[in-house]
């Protein structure tokens, strides 16, 4: 049997909400990565999510990925995915 493929999925979205939408997809069990680009199209974050990383070991993730949206003004989180 083959791992399965991954699909992204991007997000466009202002600062301020880039750290709300990055802990709803946090509590997803099917989220392999994130990545943080700026308007240009600049990955600013890559952000790999083990299965299971929750509370207290996010915690400096979330502080990272608060640093960055507090800088910029518009944001796009990629998101890839794992289809079980």
């Amino acid at each position: 049997m083959s791992d399965p493929k991954p699909r992204t999925e991007e997000f466009k979205l202002d600062g301020g909400e880039v750290l709300d939408k990055f802990k709803e997809l946090a509590r997803e069990g099917s989220i392999r990565r994130v990545i943080l680009k700026n308007e240009e199209g600049r990955t600013l974050m890559e952000i790999p999510l083990m299965v299971g990383l929750v509370g207290v070991a996010l915690l400096p993730v979330l502080a990272a990925v608060g640093a960055v949206a507090a800088v910029a003004t518009r944001m796009t989180l990629v998101v890839e995915r794992v289809d079980s």
